[in-house]
């Protein structure tokens, strides 16, 4: 068996995220996606420290696959998918009682806020991206369409 390296957080969902539906509403998703990739962010900017933040989104795709409720765990799996020069993809998986509930495609990007542009993605964070990379033997990972 080959095990795919990921990070996982766990959540347990608030009464304050369900909606009128009583499942958890969508718009919260985005915020649990973005505080499981907090271990990627760490990789560029070890301290966090917004003065030297150097990660921009460019794309998050989230796919919906059915309801999440109140009263179970939520993990959420967070893999990295293609690297490339300036930006990556990172594809998380969200799960509830085992099941898949949610999958999102997040491209983000190293830029220079000073100098308003992107930057090559250094090779020691590279060689950290490519640890918690999934592999894609069929080559179909990136289905967001052309980024650099």
């Amino acid at each position: 068996m080959h095990l795919i390296p990921m990070l996982s957080y766990k959540i347990e969902p608030r009464f304050c995220e369900t909606d009128a539906l009583g499942h958890i509403n969508h718009t919260v998703v985005p915020m649990w996606l973005e505080q499981a990739r907090s271990p990627v962010f760490h990789l560029f900017n070890p301290s966090l420290s917004l003065e030297n933040w150097n990660l921009i989104l460019r794309k998050i795709c989230v796919d919906y696959i059915s309801q999440i409720y109140l009263g179970s765990i939520v993990e959420i799996k967070t893999y990295i998918g293609e690297i490339r020069q300036t930006s990556f993809i990172v594809e998380q998986d969200v799960l509830q009682n085992g099941n898949l509930v949610a999958k999102a495609d997040v491209v983000l990007i190293h830029f220079d806020y000073e100098t308003q542009s992107k930057a090559n993605i250094p090779s020691v964070i590279r060689e950290n991206l490519v640890k918690l990379q999934k592999s894609d033997p069929c080559g179909i990972n990136n289905s967001l369409g052309t980024f650099s």
